[in-house]
């Protein structure tokens, strides 16, 4: 539902207001006629309490469009301390009446801003959610095709081994029991990842741990003192045959950039192990949401008022009168008007294609590892909730350089961005009234649960 502007008179109006008896203590309630309660309030006719304390000043109110936001926010400030009510209107040259509609505008509506969200609902607080696309999820949004959650932006695959994060998004939804478990091609040669010895046996033919190690040892010994790049890191950890491979086409393809030209630490997030397990993650727990990602943030976002197809930056003034805190998501260069330069980022195309067959791979994600297939994986979406649909639906997933008005999906993690980024972090620090979180504001990858994580810990901050 769009906010009514303030100057508009036929806009219905309810208001929670704070009155300060002739006792010194201080009233709250809620009313949709301020003058007609005040005057009731000084007549007796008001609540009992007030009745033996008159007269009675206004000394703060807050307006909201329905009966249900004014009684919510009445009984969050019924729920704060005196000393909390009176900041509401003392100090900081506040002047006793507040007119700003939300406690908080939210920028963008992907699993920072819903946390946020749900945090401070909880607590009475009221939200805008303020979206740039056309509906909210942010890139876990799923739309339904053939009776099947597509993964619109790329795959998403929950994984964690926080307990305090896994049992909070368990409390949003129910997950089932997906294992993420992919495939390579390279070449029509399919390997298992990640690398381990099913992904050994298959290249060298050999049945042991002990004879991987030392075919592995022998090739490592190509890059001699440290890594100084991602081929040298690469191969240092396996190899040349895996690395030439399984590894260079597809790094190279995604980054857009020869392996020589890359950081070392990006094949870090790649695990390694010599056993026959092709769990590709290490976490304790993991899953997909049954239902879709969308089954959590309409929850996390459940009670907050949403525009969609809206620039934020292209109304800034607008939507920072109306909230209290921005909660901003974003690219911090373009919140700055890319004072400094632009960061630069790694961008995605998506081909999506419903195919009359129940089943088109057999697994949910295949990497094609090769240099010449242009794009780097293709993912059937049923099988991440074991789908028995009588046809699937594919998404070719395209690296892409990245341009203005592009999606920003990756930061440029390289050493020139990240001191650029520096700069802007330190404008950010002088934002008295925006927060800046989540991956395109704090400049960094991040998986769901370190999202939620990190969303978490700032709320707990925010409303301690």
């Amino acid at each position: 539902m769009n906010p009514a502007h303030p100057d508009q008179a036929d806009t219905p109006r309810n208001f929670t207001y704070l009155l300060r008896c002739a006792d010194g203590t201080l009233y709250c309630g809620w009313t949709n006629c301020l003058e007609k309660r005040l005057l009731a309030h000084n007549q007796g006719r008001g609540a009992r309490y007030t009745r033996s304390r008159r007269p009675v000043e206004l000394v703060y109110y807050e307006v909201f469009e329905t009966k249900q936001e004014a009684m919510q926010r009445e009984w969050a400030i019924k729920q704060m301390t005196r000393k909390q009510k009176l900041a509401l209107f003392q100090g900081d040259g506040k002047k006793g009446i507040h007119m700003k509609k939300y406690d908080y505008v939210l920028v963008g509506s992907g699993l920072y801003a819903g946390i946020w969200a749900h945090e401070a609902r909880k607590r009475g607080k009221t939200c805008l959610v303020v979206e740039k696309r056309s509906h909210i999820g942010g890139n876990v949004y799923c739309e339904d095709m053939e009776g099947i959650h597509v993964h619109r932006y790329g795959a998403h695959i929950f994984h964690t081994s926080d307990r305090a994060v896994w049992d909070y998004v368990n409390r949003l939804a129910q997950f089932n029991r997906y294992t993420n478990s992919p495939v390579a091609n390279y070449k029509g040669e399919m390997y298992n990842m990640p690398f381990n010895m099913n992904t050994f046996s298959k290249m060298w033919g050999i049945s042991t741990p002990a004879q991987a190690k030392a075919i592995i040892e022998e090739q490592k010994q190509a890059v001699t003192g440290e890594p100084a790049n991602l081929e040298e890191q690469a191969i240092s950890l396996v190899g040349t045959d895996i690395y030439q491979k399984l590894v260079k086409g597809y790094t190279e393809k995604q980054w857009g950039r020869d392996c020589k030209d890359l950081p070392a630490f990006i094949i870090r997030r790649l695990p390694v192990r010599f056993t026959y397990d092709n769990n590709y993650f290490n976490d304790l727990y993991q899953g997909i949401p049954i239902g879709g990602y969308n089954v959590i943030i309409d929850r996390l976002f459940e009670g907050c008022e949403i525009e969609t197809g809206v620039d934020y930056l292209e109304h800034k003034d607008h939507y920072d009168a109306l909230g209290e805190k921005i909660v901003y998501t974003g690219t911090i260069d373009a919140y700055f008007q890319c004072r400094y330069g632009r960061l630069e980022y790694r961008s995605l195309r998506f081909e999506t294609q419903v195919l009359d067959e129940e089943n088109h791979q057999g697994v949910a994600v295949v990497n094609y590892t090769d240099r010449e297939t242009p794009y780097t994986r293709v993912i059937e979406h049923k099988h991440f909730e074991f789908g028995t649909q009588p046809k699937t639906v594919i998404t070719r997933e395209y690296p892409a350089d990245w341009q203005e008005g592009m999606e920003a999906y990756y930061p440029v993690n390289d050493q020139k961005n990240q001191a650029l980024y520096q700069k802007y972090a330190e404008l950010a620090a002088g934002e008295d009234h925006v927060i800046f979180g989540g991956r395109l504001a704090e400049y960094k990858y991040y998986d769901m649960d370190k999202v939620i994580a990190s969303a978490l810990a700032r709320t707990a901050e925010e409303f301690r």
